[in-house]
Order: C-alpha cells, then sequence, then structure tokens
C-alpha cells in the first residue's frame, strides 16, 4: 500500500481530520503528517512520546487478540482534539486526529473505507 498517497486522501476526504500518518512496529513514518496550513500543538518531542506511547499499547493489545479478537481501531477524546489509532494489520498503524466537534463514526467510517479501497 502507498501509505502517503492513503493518508493524502484521508485528510482530502474530511476537512475535520488534522492529521493522518501509518508508522511501523519501530515508530518510524512511513507516510502522512498534519494538514497543510495547521500547525502541530505538540513539540517533536512530545509527538515522538505519544508515537511511541501508541505502538506500546498497539503491541500490548496483540496479546488480548487471541482471546477478544483484533483490535481495529481505539479513540482518545482530549479537551481539544479526538485521537484515533487504526491497526493496519500486523505491521502498521495509523494515526489520525481530528476536530473534538467531528463524529466518531463518520471518521471511522471514512478511514475504513479507504483502507479497504487501498488494499486493492
Amino acid at each position: 500500500m502507498d501509505y502517503e498517497k492513503f493518508c493524502s486522501e484521508i485528510l482530502d476526504k474530511d476537512p475535520k481530520i488534522r492529521f493522518a500518518s501509518v508508522y511501523d512496529e519501530w515508530a518510524v513514518r512511513v507516510g502522512g503528517g498534519m494538514r497543510d496550513g495547521l500547525d502541530n500543538p505538540l513539540s517533536e518531542h512530545m509527538q515522538n512520546e505519544l508515537v511511541n506511547l501508541s505502538i506500546i499499547h498497539w503491541k500490548a493489545r496483540k496479546n488480548t487478540a487471541k482471546i477478544l479478537g483484533k483490535t481495529k481501531y481505539t479513540m482518545s477524546e482530549y479537551d481539544k482534539i479526538k485521537r484515533f489509532s487504526f491497526y493496519l494489520g500486523d505491521d502498521y498503524l495509523l494515526l489520525v486526529s481530528a476536530e473534538k466537534d467531528h463524529d466518531t463514526n463518520v471518521v471511522v467510517d471514512e478511514v475504513i473505507k479507504l483502507y479497504y479501497k487501498n488494499q486493492n
């Protein structure tokens, strides 16, 4: 999959999505980033910490997959944004942030549809 194209399509699809980026299991960014024209409220160091924590949580959830099944996504709501982690198989993690007032189901549905579209 072309992760740069995939993340661009996510940002193009929905103006309330602020950030879309894919990382491998070593927290190396393989595509995407912040929407053009927006500033990242996090410093580079804080962003890296957040990505590393997301990777740790992703790996921990793999252990429960035998019992509960694979995790599709998780969501955290903060005072200022919503942040989503989508698990793209065993090797990649998509992180997405959206405006706080955006409908969670819309974000999830749009991202999942684009993911399956890009599988081909």
